[in-house]
């Protein structure tokens, strides 16, 4: 298992969305409106867009910017068509003010 520091919790707003880079892929980190932090992949597996470019629901779904599908970031599984493959979702946590992502 890796671990990597992908980010700082002050640099993700709450109920925002950034787009970090972890072993040559792009990963969306959210900042739910709850306080609780989410990764995921950040390309749609319905169209080639960047999740990170949509928009955070106060639920915990990302719309993505695209066709308006939408994933929950917790999960990783589809909730609104067209999506209806998951996204791969990856384990976190807060060391301090660091954001700890899992590859594994």
């Amino acid at each position: 298992m890796t671990e990597i520091a992908v980010a700082r919790t002050g640099d993700i707003p709450k109920g925002e969305i950034i787009q970090v880079e972890v072993e040559g892929e792009p990963v969306a980190l959210y900042h739910l409106h709850d306080g609780t932090f989410c990764a995921t992949a950040d390309t749609c597996t319905h169209g080639a867009a960047y999740l990170s470019e949509g928009w955070l629901t106060e639920d915990g779904q990302v719309e993505c910017p695209l066709h308006n599908g939408c994933f929950d970031v917790r999960t990783g599984e589809p909730t609104e068509l067209p999506c209806e493959v998951p996204i791969r979702t990856y384990p976190l946590r807060i060391e301090g003010e660091e954001i700890i992502l899992s590859t594994a």
